[in-house]
């Protein structure tokens, strides 16, 4: 009988790496030193020399990385900042707990990424409301970066600074420029699910700004100063174990072979699936991690779909059902003036497949197969 298809197979990279990570966690044990110890700085080395990023500075997670770069910019209440609806709640969350106003922008149908045209009509109107329009939290989803010449032009013309949301993108690169190395600051997520994930929460802050970089540091650490009995701010406790910092340091050196494989394989699947399905693809000049490969299927019943390859044994998930603005909590807050149909059409359309870098061609296979037998029996 074969194996259980996952949807991310942990395992996989897991026996792939064998003793290191073992051993990694046993020098930790052995050491002693649980909480900042010299993995953690040792990480952030690598992580800054691995995208060329001035600072890397580790957290407790992705979340807590968005809310130190929005602390440290001073974002309250009165404050509206600009970001997509469709992906994870975090991204919103982050800008609505210190109490500013998330505004909620359409996306572009082929890479669910910021619509430029959706931010600055967006921009446009905050200007004539109540609100200050200070800044822009582009998400990279699904690891394809957001069109940041554009976005970067409406930034500089409209004088907002750009965080880039960049919890399933670390490894891209856009036109030339690393993931990591653009805006005012970029933002990652560990969680194990992540293309470089760890063992449990983590998250990093990337920035070229010394001055950002030290608030950053010190906001971690409850706004330590000198020492932990001197705070000068008031900040939060956000430090990354040291142990999650050893496993982040052995998978950060298989990290480009992950990324070569996971290309390879999205690759096999557009070649199969191509014809019968809206496929991803990267722009001309961008890179993607594919944290997941997102199939669009207009003219389909989605529940259908995914209970044909539940039968077939074939995991689906979807990213995501409910774009954040129909959500309880954010259903309050200002969207783009035309709406956010994209995102309401696409939340009706998208369905991922399994996707990580250790899906074998024969599992593949079985996958694509699934797919195609589940469209034509709707056909």
């Amino acid at each position: 009988m074969p194996d259980r298809i996952l949807f991310n197979d942990l395992g996989a990279q897991r026996r792939y790496l064998g003793q290191v990570v073992d051993e990694a966690i046993r020098s930790v044990l052995d050491r002693g030193l649980y909480v900042m110890g010299p993995e953690v700085a040792q990480l952030e080395q690598d992580l800054a020399a691995f995208c060329g990023a001035k600072h890397a500075i580790s957290c407790g997670s992705g979340t807590d990385a968005l809310t130190l770069v929005l602390m440290a910019k001073n974002v309250e209440a009165g404050d509206a900042v600009f970001c997509p609806s469709f992906t994870f709640a975090a991204t919103a969350e982050a800008i609505a707990g210190l109490g500013a106003t998330p505004v909620f922008v359409d996306i572009c149908e082929d890479t669910f990424n910021l619509d430029v045209q959706s931010l600055q009509s967006s921009v446009t109107a905050v200007n004539d409301s109540g609100l200050r329009a200070v800044g822009i939290v582009a998400v990279d989803l699904f690891g394809q970066p957001a069109d940041y010449d554009a976005i970067e032009a409406i930034a500089d013309r409209e004088r907002l600074w750009l965080i880039c949301d960049a919890a399933q993108a670390f490894g891209a690169n856009y036109k030339g420029r690393q993931v990591g190395t653009i805006g005012l600051a970029t933002t990652t997520s560990f969680f194990p699910t992540k293309p470089l994930g760890c063992y449990g929460d983590g998250g990093a802050v990337f920035t070229s700004d010394d001055e950002l970089a030290g608030t950053i540091r010190s906001l971690r650490i409850h706004g330590q100063g000198n020492d932990k009995h001197d705070n000068v701010l008031i900040g939060m406790n956000s430090r990354l174990d040291t142990i999650q910092a050893a496993v982040l340091i052995e998978k950060l050196k298989i990290f480009v072979a992950e990324i070569t494989a996971r290309n390879r394989i999205v690759n096999r699947y557009n070649e199969q699936l191509g014809d019968v399905a809206t496929v991803p693809n990267a722009l001309a000049g961008v890179s993607s991690v594919w944290a997941q490969y997102t199939l669009r299927l207009p003219r389909c019943d989605r529940e259908v779909f995914q209970s044909f390859l539940a039968a077939a044994g074939v995991p689906t998930a979807v990213y995501y059902p409910r774009p954040t603005h129909h959500q309880a909590a954010y259903r309050h807050f200002p969207v783009a003036p035309k709406g956010l149909p994209v995102s309401d059409r696409l939340a009706a359309e998208v369905v991922s497949l399994p996707m990580h870098a250790y899906l074998t061609e024969q599992v593949q296979d079985q996958i694509t197969a699934a797919v195609r037998a589940a469209l034509a029996a709707q056909a």
